[in-house]
């Protein structure tokens, strides 16, 4: 496969060129700061540049995006909802050629990338649904002839940091439910990944320009966290900062905003554990531990980490998962047959070294995998095996979120409540799953003495949750919430509304004040 040909169709059929601007602020394009490099982790080789923006760029991006949010924020609903269908329909225009790119910019397999577009896509057919269903609630008031109720009104601007590992999913759960709320987006895309933003950018900007609406409902800024990302936290007119990333960047960002007393939606790490019991389909399983620990190259907040598994099944467990482990394909992931891809840069590929290094200084062991691979057919240094090591859940390393492809394999003793503390016995709290075939298990499991994760699953993997609920983790994953269930409620504020239609002054309480 010729890759410069793949980069040359795919930039021609998303207005994308050598030297692409940044920043956008509705209308225009441009970028009066440093100019970065893009490379793909596939070969190593430099695709694109792009212009940054600079604080003036910044300052006339979210200026503009106010002025857009009087005027969007009065448009109905469902017809915000309509112009988000029309975002969906663009979406499925463009899914090949926009699949491909999230595969050449962040290195995840051609599957993968084409499953990020489709989920931009389900999501602005969810939000164009839920655009006639912001609900508020009514209730009776304890005064003759008085009404009470609540609604929701937007927020205002909300600022997106979205991550490298899913650089345009992020962006649209966001986007499509805060429009639908009558807010407006600043976008800040990660720096390795400015390109998938650029596209997403222009193919919403013909949208909004067909339906004659205020342009700078969706806006643009690539430049480095450091500086552009501390000017959105600071920023007082922007009402909430919706950040997906590290923890330790997660604590930065809400400690900014909370101090300004602005809102924050934070989707932080993940240490993700799946439990198997003595009860568990064992190939079933192995399967699904397989997807998530070396899906995206160990890349996914919600990424398998740990495997906690029953004393009466390790061996035979183990046995089977490293079987599955040898047949993993490794390469191009433009090839429709390879599983597992290169990590995002040759910097991630130092941290899972040196994890595998602490794995081993800390007493574990490592029973599969973990090279660097080079020569031809692995160019640009990014390509790895994927690592099994047996370990202890205590080690510091353990404890800790490596985003790369090492899953740790954990050896319970006695009864479920055992491996329910291991596994909730770490800081973070995302994603989880037990597997088991024994109905008493799954129900402890689920239950309030059960995993504390924001998502738990029961015979079914720790990753590819799909947009219908709300997605989000607790503890230091950060507590938030974005896409299904009533997600939307984050982007909005709301209004408690009391009605007096009897003539007269009536206090509640029965308190007298004639």
């Amino acid at each position: 496969m010729d890759i410069n040909k793949e980069i040359a169709n795919v930039f021609r059929n998303l207005d994308l060129s050598d030297v692409n601007d940044g920043v956008c602020d509705g209308e225009h394009w441009f970028g009066h700061g440093r100019e970065i490099q893009v490379t793909t982790p596939i070969t190593g080789q430099v695709i694109a540049s792009v212009k940054t923006a600079n604080k003036d760029d910044y300052d006339q991006v979210i200026q503009k995006a106010q002025a857009a949010f009087a005027q969007w924020r009065l448009i109905p609903a469902p017809k915000r909802g309509e112009i988000i269908r029309q975002l969906g329909v663009a979406l499925r225009e463009k899914k090949p050629a926009l699949g491909k790119l999230v595969t050449l910019e962040m290195g995840k397999s051609i599957q993968e990338g084409l499953g990020e577009v489709q989920e931009m896509i389900d999501i602005c057919d969810y939000a164009c649904g839920q655009s006639r269903m912001l609900y508020g609630v009514q209730t009776h008031s304890e005064r003759p002839q008085h009404r009470m109720y609540e609604q929701w009104h937007p927020l205002g601007v909300v600022g997106i940091i979205s991550a490298f590992n899913f650089p345009v999913a992020v962006w649209s759960w966001n986007l499509t439910l805060a429009l639908v709320c009558g807010d407006v987006c600043v976008w800040k895309p990660a720096s390795p990944t400015p390109l998938t933003a650029i596209a997403c950018q222009k193919i919403f900007a013909r949208v909004l320009q067909e339906n004659h609406a205020p342009a700078a409902v969706s806006t643009l800024v690539t430049g480095k966290g450091s500086e552009i990302g501390d000017l959105f936290n600071n920023d007082k007119r922007i009402g909430l900062i919706s950040y997906t990333g590290s923890t330790r960047l997660g604590k930065h960002i809400a400690q900014i905003v909370s101090e300004r007393l602005g809102k924050t939606i934070l989707e932080l790490g993940g240490n993700n554990a799946i439990i198997i019991t003595p009860h568990a389909d064992l190939e079933l399983a192995a399967k699904n531990v397989l997807f998530g620990a070396v899906g995206t190259a160990g890349q996914r907040c919600t990424t398998t980490r740990r495997v906690i598994i029953a004393e009466s099944v390790y061996e035979k467990f183990k046995e089977l998962l490293q079987n599955y482990y040898t047949r993993i394909t490794i390469g191009s992931p433009l090839n429709e047959n390879i599983l597992m891809g290169p990590l995002v840069n040759t910097a991630a590929v130092d941290v899972m070294m040196n994890a595998l290094r602490d794995i081993k200084s800390q007493g574990g062991s490592i029973i599969y995998g973990g090279e660097k691979l080079s020569g031809e057919k692995y160019p640009g240094g990014c390509y790895v095996t994927p690592a099994i090591a047996e370990v202890e859940n205590h080690f510091a390393i353990v404890q800790e979120e490596t985003f790369a492809p090492i899953l740790y394999l954990i050896k319970y003793k006695g009864d479920l409540g055992n491996a329910i503390h291991i596994q909730n016995d770490v800081t973070q709290g995302l994603s989880s799953a037990i597997f088991t075939n024994d109905l008493i298990e799954a129900e402890q499991y689920l239950s309030h003495a059960g995993s504390d994760c924001g998502i738990a699953n029961v015979n079914l993997g720790t990753s590819g949750a799909e947009i219908g609920l709300a997605f989000g983790g607790e503890k230091e994953t950060g507590g938030g919430r974005e896409s299904g269930s009533d997600a939307w409620k984050a982007y909005m504020r709301r209004q408690t509304n009391t009605i007096n239609w009897s003539r007269t002054t009536v206090l509640a309480q029965g308190i007298k004040f004639d």
